[in-house]
């Protein structure tokens, strides 16, 4: 027998009286599973530690591989084309198939790899893995489709370019040597042809032996010795008389083909002569060099480093040499690889270098060969993404399209670097998509260095549009006396913009929120600083287990008097409590520069609010920023509190801590004493009538700074101006400041006070800081008792700090008895609860810029599980309502148009004045009638969504998200005319929801969140767009929509077009009689029938999995295709054939009818009627 469970009954006639309620009406949701599919579209910026480059001259098209195994293409501006390999191998080497649309890439994995670069999305074609040897060089020779594969160990293996299969002809090491050496000669680091007889292969061994082979008689033909220098790499001059070497002491060796006993000349580029009895200059090996020729003039020598050991100091540097001339170039970061540029692939012709193509660590350069001084073209790639590093991202997809020709215009008029070359980019190989996107794109990167850059994301392309550096209005730090707190003191952390009204908000490392205006002409003004300290000492809540919502706070009629008579204590009369209060209160981290400060066009700064160190703490970074161009504000929040800006009057309206927001409602357990006793319990917002608000609103002293108020003594500060500000004053029984992690430093530990001590309060101060009292001790015998502990507070589980994590300003219901809605801004908490702050707005106009805005608590309270991550809102149809703002206006054209607007504006103004009025007059109290709910707001945490009905307040739909994960990011999108909620978790997986019935609509596993890289830079946008920082220096843009994951095959690039390939090198009849070597099948030499077959242990050949079914399923259906209609061409013939046997029957037949007829006819024609 059960046994009877009194607590199930209660909650089950708990849940039967309080059903969750449904919208009035249902919604139809056009969203269905078919709209999704996520895909990544491009990825933008410098290859991230790159490792390989080849370029192929006819093609022009630049590929560059990365230690990550991945590989970029490069063509004119705007072909840009990212493919991976299946692992994480490095690229070691990549080769070309010149002209012929496919590249070869060789792996760390001992993996070589043949791509298709005919289609759009390139893909593995044959893949060839080594199983007993380790790759070291490849070489394929132009025209030819045989490959040659040096090893670790010496040998050399030869494969079909075309199947991928290896040849049973291999040069092992111990043939191509001397039988008299006795030592291994190294690895192969070098393998080349004779640029004028193919059959003649020059193998450069690391010890620095080099072997000219015979591939028709297999041996060796010669043998060159460098004296025991190391090897590093072979160039041939074009005629194939002479190849040069560079070697580990940077020197440089010049050998005859037919003379192999010692080397023409040996010479150090960047060493001194020796003297006599005395050693050659140590110099840096030179890793690379390069020989090509010119027609008009000597050949150039291009070779990396080289330079003495003694020149400390000295940059990476690329040296060319061109007869006495030797220039050096020096380059900002190591060179990983160089190529010099020709019109011709034939390397047995005069090569005329015109550019050298060099590949730094964190750069590409190209350099201008024939332009004197050799300057740098400039480079129309989105490369200097990671100029500073980046450390936030911002994505505005369906923007408004006229701010990309406005960003356009402000950075054009910037200053540009000088210097470089004057001649079209070399590299212009492939062409653009043939379909673009038809809404304009915007990516905004903020960067270590203070610095905002805005770039055209337009369809699959990334350009430059404008840069703002945040640090301008900063006093420079001194080089010995940098932030102690900050590497980075200007980094950019949060961006907020409102793109209808170009406000744009940004926040950095130091504490410190920046408001920007755009302008098109130039300015010179002060600029405004606000300084605010948000301080809170962290303390141990117990959170609730469940995501109930707590009980009500009282509304604000009611709370007037408790703020008044006892939330509120009165200062205490002793000075020296003041002033204690006032030290607590430091200075911002960093200085703006005072005075007029010129400001070019573009975005102009309207205002610098600062937070300050507390007891010599810096301020938590700030968590989330938001602003609203209409209402002309501006909240952000960190670990510690929340801060309110009038970007208008250029006040603080609200400054509190994060638990001073609940009031008396506060679920969480946050006093300290681990006792219970009496104690008055703070007056947070939620005790703070609107009244009273209005009353300290209403002060004219509102703007009296901090510094001023330390140096008054007592007898000028009385009580009543103490307590003026412009929202509210607290308690402050919690005074430390907060790290950004949640705990408390260690620092603080030496400076706190003592519990029974009295602590100075913190006043909410409408001015450039807060304004601080202090308390008695008879504030705490007075009140209430503060709450118990729970049994759990022991655990260490449920300590932790409340921060301010989402902020969103709207006009919704703020109560569940409002009949209208109102200005408010919906403040999310690191512990999930939902707070809402009524924003009494004065008409606009006049009247803005002199009365004051109230801010007043609501008393509305949400809870879900985990950091609240975002809030949006939706009407009764179910889309979303855009926030309001204020359109932008050319100041000029404002000042012109302002007569002719005049009536406009009045008849505005009267609109807005009745508005707020009826607002005003709008009953705060339940009516008989019930209120129909005509919102939804859609709230996501890391753990859950909820959709809320408003103004009831109740729970329409509600999902838990995901229970051993969490969500990193997550809002709500428009996509396919219609909205969802799109979610990124930290187990990679990426999921929407439909909305309002959060209906599961995709998960994807796409991501592993392998970096916290990911998740802070990771950004959702309209029209299912989205992008993240997939590397230091990358930035990867995907789609959710399946209708552009259609259309994208047409906008992405075409690397491939079908180009002849030059002629080659002509030559004299007798000289090619005379001089040219035999032409030598090399089928004969490297295939089956003549060398066999190769081992099965050396290899294992492994057909292309990265898109080849796909291409053999487009390839079969197209068969298919043509098979139906060879059928149908068949089956029409044989009706053909048909018809043609009936038509002949038919003729036979009509014939012998017309001979019957005419013998009739003859038989009767010469009788009489009456004979028949």
């Amino acid at each position: 027998m059960k046994k009877f469970n009194f607590k199930k009954v209660l909650d089950g006639l708990t849940s039967s009286s309080a059903p969750p309620a449904k919208p009035e009406t249902e919604i139809t949701e056009t969203l269905g599973s078919e709209h999704f599919q996520v895909s990544k579209t491009v990825r933008h910026g410098f290859p991230y530690q790159p490792t390989a480059m080849a370029y192929d001259p006819v093609q022009h098209i630049l590929a560059i591989g990365c230690k990550s195994g991945s590989i970029r293409l490069f063509g004119r501006p705007g072909v840009d084309c990212h493919v991976m390999h299946d692992n994480d191998a490095a690229v070691l080497q990549l080769i070309f198939l010149v002209n012929e649309g496919a590249l070869v890439s060789v792996c760390s994995d001992d993996s070589l790899h043949l791509w298709n670069l005919r289609q759009k999305r390139p893909a593995i074609l044959h893949s060839l893995k080594y199983n007993r040897e380790r790759i070291t060089y490849c070489h394929l020779p132009f025209q030819s489709k045989w490959l040659y594969i040096g090893t670790e160990r010496g040998n050399v293996h030869i494969a079909n370019i075309e199947s991928f299969v290896l040849s049973g002809y291999v040069i092992n090491w111990n043939k191509a040597i001397e039988l008299s050496q006795r030592t291994h000669p190294g690895p192969v680091v070098s393998l080349s042809d004779n640029p004028t007889d193919s059959t003649k292969l020059l193998i450069g061994f690391e010890t620095g032996m080099i072997v000219q082979w015979d591939l028709k008689t297999k041996t060796a033909e010669c043998r060159y010795a460098c004296e025991q220098q190391t090897l590093h790499s072979l160039a041939w001059h074009h005629e194939g008389k002479q190849f040069m070497c560079s070697h580990s002491d940077g020197s440089l060796s010049v050998w005859n083909y037919r003379s192999p006993s010692k080397p023409a000349q040996v010479f150090q580029p960047h060493g001194h002569p020796a003297q006599k009895g005395s050693k050659p200059e140590a110099c840096r090996p030179i890793m690379k060099v390069a020989w090509p020729t010119s027609r008009t003039g000597d050949p150039f020598i291009v070779f990396s480093d080289g330079l003495p050991y003694e020149r400390s100091g000295r940059r990476p540097c690329i040296t060319v040499m061109q007869g006495k001339s030797v220039t050096v170039l020096e380059m900002e970061y190591p060179v990983v690889n160089f190529l010099p540029v020709s019109s011709t692939p034939w390397p047995n012709d005069f090569q005329d270098p015109y550019a050298i193509i060099v590949l730094l660590e964190n750069d590409l350069v190209v350099i201008d060969l024939t332009t004197p001084g050799y300057p740098c073209f400039q480079n129309p790639y989105p490369m200097d993404l990671h100029e500073s590093p980046v450390t936030c991202c911002t994505y505005y997809a369906d923007c408004p399209p006229e701010m990309i020709p406005a960003f356009y215009t402000v950075g054009s008029r910037q200053q540009k670097k000088t210097g470089f070359s004057d001649k079209n980019w070399p590299v212009k190989g492939g062409e653009w998509g043939t379909s673009t996107c038809s809404y304009p794109e915007i990516i905004i990167t903020g960067h270590a260095d203070g610095s905002l850059k805005f770039w055209d994301a337009s369809a699959v392309t990334l350009q430059l549009l404008y840069k703002l550096r945040t640090s301008k209005i900063f006093e420079k730090q001194p080089l010995n006396q940098s932030t102690e707190y900050e590497e980075d003191p200007f980094a950019i952390v949060k961006i907020a913009m409102c793109c209808e009204s170009r406000i744009l908000c940004v926040a950095g490392t130091s504490g410190h929120v920046i408001v920007y205006r755009y302008n098109k002409v130039e300015t010179t003004v002060d600029v405004p600083t606000l300084e605010i300290a948000l301080v809170y000492e962290v303390d141990d809540l117990d959170s609730p287990d469940t995501d109930q919502i707590p009980p009500p706070m009282p509304p604000p009629s009611s709370s007037v008097g408790s703020a008044g008579s006892g939330g509120m204590p009165s200062p205490s009369p002793h000075h020296s409590t003041s002033s204690e209060g006032a030290e607590k209160v430091g200075s911002p981290l960093l200085k703006v520069k005072s005075g007029p400060q010129k400001m070019v066009p573009g975005y102009q700064v309207d205002l610098c609010a600062q937070l300050v160190t507390v007891e010599g703490e810096p301020p938590s970074q700030i968590l989330c920023l938001a602003i609203n161009s209409l209402y002309g504000l501006m909240a952000f929040g960190n670990m510690q509190g929340l801060a309110i800006v009038d970007i208008i009057q250029k006040t603080t309206l609200l400054n509190l801590g994060t638990p001073d927001l609940y009031g008396s409602a506060d679920p969480y357990t946050r006093t300290q004493p681990r006792s219970p006793q009496r104690k008055k319990p703070p007056a947070g917002l939620g005790d703070l009538g609107e009244a009273q608000a209005v009353e300290q609103l209403q002060s004219p002293q509102r703007r009296k700074p901090l510094k001023a108020l330390s140096k008054l003594g007592e007898s000028e500060i009385g009580e009543q101006e103490r307590c003026r500000s412009p929202t509210t004053e607290r308690d402050e029984s919690n005074g430390v400041c907060l790290s950004p992690t949640g705990t408390t430093r260690k620092k603080l530990a030496d400076i706190k006070r003592n519990r029974n001590q009295p602590r100075p309060r913190m006043s909410k101060a409408h001015s450039t800081a807060s304004m601080e009292g202090n308390g008695g001790d008879a504030d705490s015998k007075d009140g209430s008792f503060s709450r118990s502990r729970s049994s759990s507070m022991s655990s260490l589980e449920n300590v932790s700090a409340e921060g301010i994590n989402c902020l969103s300003f709207t006009e919704s219901y703020t109560r569940k008895t409002d009949p209208v809605t109102s200005p408010c801004l919906w403040v999310g908490t690191t512990l999930g609860s939902v707070l809402v702050i009524v924003l009494n707005l004065p008409p606009q106009g006049d009247q803005r810029l002199t009365q004051p805005v109230i801010v007043s608590p609501s008393g509305t309270i949400l809870r879900l599980k985990g950091a609240i991550l975002a809030m949006s809102f939706l009407d009764c149809n179910g889309m979303t309502i855009p926030p309001l703002f204020a359109k932008w206006e050319d100041p000029k054209k404002k000042e012109e148009n302002r007569e002719a607007k005049d009536g406009q504006s009045m008849q505005r103004r009267g609109w807005q004045q009745l508005q707020h009025l009826h607002r005003q007059k709008a009953p705060s109290s339940p009516t008989t009638e019930t209120i129909s709910d005509r919102q939804f707001v859609v709230i996501c945490s890391e753990k859950q969504a909820k959709v809320i009905s408003l103004p009831s307040q109740t729970c329409a739909y509600k999902l838990n998200i995901t229970e051993t994960s969490f969500v990193c990011k997550a809002d709500v999108v428009s996509i396919a005319n219609s909205v969802c909620l799109a979610c990124f978790l930290a187990n990679g997986h990426i999921m929407t929801f439909s909305l309002p019935s959060l209906r599961p609509l995709l998960d994807s596993d796409f991501l592993p969140l392998a970096d916290m890289r990911i998740a802070q830079t990771f950004s959702f946008s309209n029209c299912g767009q989205a992008l993240y920082l997939c590397t230091p220096s990358e930035i990867q843009r995907i789609t959710l929509a399946a209708d552009t994951c259609e259309s994208l095959q047409e906008m992405l690039c075409e690397l491939f077009l079908p180009v002849d390939t030059p002629e080659g090198p002509k030559q004299s009849f007798f000289k090619g009689l005379f001089s040219s070597p035999s032409i030598v099948d090399k089928e004969e030499l490297f295939g089956e029938a003549a060398s066999g077959k190769a081992s099965r242990s050396v290899a294992k050949h492994i057909p292309g999995t990265g898109g080849i079914e796909g291409v053999k399923a487009e390839a079969g259906s197209a068969m298919a295709e043509v098979q139906k209609a060879r059928m149908a061409l068949v089956e029409r013939g044989e009706k053909l054939s048909e018809l043609e046997e009936r038509t002949e029957a038919l003729k036979v037949g009509s014939e012998m009818y017309a001979s019957s007829a005419h013998q009739v006819m003859e038989k009767y024609k010469n009788k009489k009627w009456y004979q028949l």
